[in-house]
Order: C-alpha cells, then structure tokens, then sequence
C-alpha cells in the first residue's frame, strides 16, 4: 500500500478513535450540566491549531499533532496548567462541585465510549461475516531463510498440536503461536509422512512476533490475485484481478506465498512472470519497487471452509466474548510478559508510524478487517486510559476514589504537581514511542 493510503488510513483510525474518547467526556459533562472549554481532536502544543470555532461556552479545534485529543471541563484540575479558577469560589457549572459519582462518570466514560465502540464492531463484524474457519492444519509452504525452514519443516506436515493444544483449524495455528504462546517456547507436533515428530522453536528465535518469520503457510492457497493497485507495476504491466500465477523468475509457482517471497527477494529488478487468465497463458516483465512489492493483493484458499454464522441475538455473546479475548486477555498478557522480559518492550509498543502500517495492511484486506483492526485498538486504548497513572483518566479516577473513601478530596497542590509530573512523563513516553517507530521502519 502506497504512503498517502497508508497516511489516510492513520488518520481515519485515530479521528474516529480519538472523537469517540472525547466526545464521551464533552457528552457525560454535558449530561452532568457542567461547562465544557474546549472540545479538540489532536493536541494544540505551542497554540498550534488548524482551525478552532467557538459555539456557546465551548472553543472546538483541531490540533496539529495527531497524538490524541482533549475536553476541558471548566473546574477540572488536569494536566492544561490552568489554575486561574482555584482562587474563585466553586460554581455550580464546575466539575469541581459536583457530586463524586458524577465526576466519576465523566472521567471513565470515554473509556466507556472506546469499549462500546469495540463491541458495537465485534458485534457488527459477527453478524455480517461471522466465523470463517479454514478447514486444514497442512503445511502447504516454507519460505526460505525462514525458522520453519531452519527446523527443516517440510511441507506437507500435519501440524497435530501447539503447546499441548489440538490443531483442527489453521485459525488455531495462527492463534496458538501468534498469541495464546506469544513470548513462549513453543512446541510443535508434526506429522510428515506418518512420522510424529516434536519440533522446539525458542522464544528467543520468535521474539518477531509474525507469520513471515515463522515461513509456515497453510496449504490450498493458489496464487490467484484478489486485488491489483492503481499506477504500479503489476497494474502497468496489465496483470488483472482473477488472474494466476505460474511461473516466476523461472520456478513454477504452487503456493501465493511462493510468488510473494520471489517478489520481496527482487526488489529493482526485472522478473519474468506467467499467468493465466481464462485459460490463456500470458507472460510479461514486472520490476518491484524498492519496497518489494508490485501493488497486488494474492492468495485464495481453495480448501473448505467452515462458516458459522451469527443472528442480532446471538451475535451479543460473540461480541463480547471477541471483545474479552482479543482486548482484555491480550492485553494483559502482553504485559506480562513484558515484565517478564519474555517479550522486548522496544518491539512491543508502537506509535503512530506503527499504527499507520497496520492501519494500511489491514485496510488491505477490506473494509471489515480494518474495522476489526480498529476495534482491536479501540480497546487496547481504553485499557491504557483507566490505568492508575497521572495524567491518564485512570490516575484522575484514582483521586476521585480516594475522595469517595475518606470523604475529601486529594489537596489541590498535590493534584497539580502529580497531574503535571504524570503529563511530562506522558510525552516523555510518546517521544521515545515515536523515535522506536522510526529506528524499526
């Protein structure tokens, strides 16, 4: 996917994300009877906005730094240094002399908001495409200079269990290794040609997390092309959706993934290609660019295929169940093992260069996949927001719970330093979050 897709792509993801988050907080407060200052998509550091309006007691605008967004509730000790209102008296529109449930609401319900939108895509997600389940656990495919085929897994193999876990589904592949085992040793049982053999592939050797480095395909994937992008190579060169490819660079293609590593493996130089459409044999000579791609989206698994489908009732479970799994159990895993070292913290996190790359590999595989990559998001942000720390509508919650408790509220000038202290910490973290996303391009 070319830059400027990628880019739109960013900014599609974190405007509907960062909006859903805000407008939680602009609409409790509002719910709450309590003023709103200001209501901005991005922040405006330096005063540097790209426009602003002002529609009764509320200034909306829209920053230049694409890193969040913000809503000032008047009377509300936050990280925006305004402290003028503490040398008035309380008033009635103020965050400040409202009850603790209120303010409690406000505070977790952009939080709330990324949670339902998350659901609400789950759910949609389920009931428009359901569950698809690729029927096989064959290996169709290894590429080379892979772990797969350092292990000299052959294709053809049976893969019978992961970590002690049956394996029915290519889904339970992808799923064991990429995530159930993610920072693990994992043990793969294989069958290659009836002989049961047990392959250990270290956590240190799969510290990248990804299908590439691990090179085992599953099976029944014909390269046929499923999308060709406007103005580059393959386009130019005349290849067309439907269209399958049989020889490359003088090797007779059986697998998509096959044709893909050719591709990746010859970047600026020409390749002979064939393929054919309609029953034709065709041929010509694309040169990727230089970052190995020629603008096509292929593979199709010709395997069956087990479809389970959902209706507006029982759909509701699935969501949930897909927001818990894929959100909270993930989440908090990853953590963990974080901790635990067992997982780099440096290849963990992700900023906006690494949103922006999977925000445009998952657009590529249409509309729900991206919507199911923003749902992903939307709630791994609403985690990170209720977290107990300053600055974070968690470390807000927290002070509001100590009142709650002991019937007080924290002292203004601890609130102030702590809220401050937590901020400059905050971009301290996104900065070093941005500088990771650049070194790892």
């Amino acid at each position: 996917m070319g830059v400027v897709s990628t880019i739109l792509y960013f900014l599609i993801t974190i405007v509907i994300l960062v909006f859903v988050h805000e407008f939680g907080h602009f609409a409790a407060a509002k719910l709450c009877k309590m003023r709103v200052d200001k209501f901005y998509l991005f922040f405006d550091f330096f005063n540097l906005k790209i426009f602003k309006f002002t529609k009764g007691d509320t200034e909306y605008g829209l920053g230049v730094f694409p890193l969040g967004g913000y809503v000032k509730v008047a009377g509300m000790i936050d990280e925006s240094m305004d402290k003028e209102f503490m040398n008035q008296p309380p008033q009635p529109w103020e965050f400040r002399s409202k009850p603790v449930w209120q303010r409690m609401f406000v505070i977790t319900a952009g939080v709330i908001m990324n949670t339902l939108l998350a659901f609400a895509i789950f759910y949609t997600i389920n009931l428009v495409e359901g569950k698809q389940k690729m029927e096989t656990n064959v290996i169709g495919y290894v590429s080379p200079g892979s772990i797969g085929a350092k292990y000299n897994i052959q294709p053809g193999s049976q893969i019978i269990s992961i970590n002690g876990h049956p394996v029915q589904y290519w889904d339970d592949v992808r799923g064991n290794i990429f995530i159930e085992s993610m920072g693990e040793d994992v043990d793969l049982k294989l069958n290659t040609k009836g002989q049961i053999t047990d392959i250990l592939l270290s956590k240190n050797e799969l510290r990248d997390q990804n299908e590439r480095t691990l090179g085992i395909y599953a099976g029944n994937m014909e390269p046929v092309i499923q999308q060709v992008a406007d103005n580059r190579p393959a386009k130019n060169m005349g290849l067309q959706n439907g269209d399958i490819i049989t020889v490359a660079n003088g090797n007779n293609i059986t697998h998509s993934q096959q044709f893909v590593d050719i591709i990746k493996g010859n970047a600026g130089k020409d390749i002979i290609i064939q393929w054919k459409r309609n029953g034709e044999i065709m041929s010509g000579v694309v040169r990727p660019d230089a970052d190995s791609t020629i603008g096509i989206g292929i593979g199709k698994y010709t395997g069956t295929i087990k479809n389970i489908k959902y209706n507006v009732i029982t759909a509701i479970p699935q969501g949930v169940s897909d927001l818990w799994h894929y959100g909270v159990v993930l989440f908090v895993k990853s953590m963990w093992k974080i901790v635990k070292g067992d997982i780099a913290f440096s290849k963990a996190v992700g900023g906006p260069v690494k949103i922006a790359q999977y925000a445009g590999q998952s657009a590529e595989g249409g509309l729900l996949s991206f919507l199911g990559f923003m749902a992903m998001l939307s709630i791994t942000l609403a985690i990170i927001n209720i977290l107990p720390f300053p600055a974070l509508d968690g470390g807000h919650f927290m002070f509001l719970l100590y009142e709650g408790i002991f019937r007080k509220p924290v002292s203004h000038k601890i609130q102030i330093v702590v809220q401050n202290v937590g901020f400059i910490i905050l971009m301290a973290f996104m900065a070093f979050v941005v500088y990771n996303d650049i070194i790892h391009i």
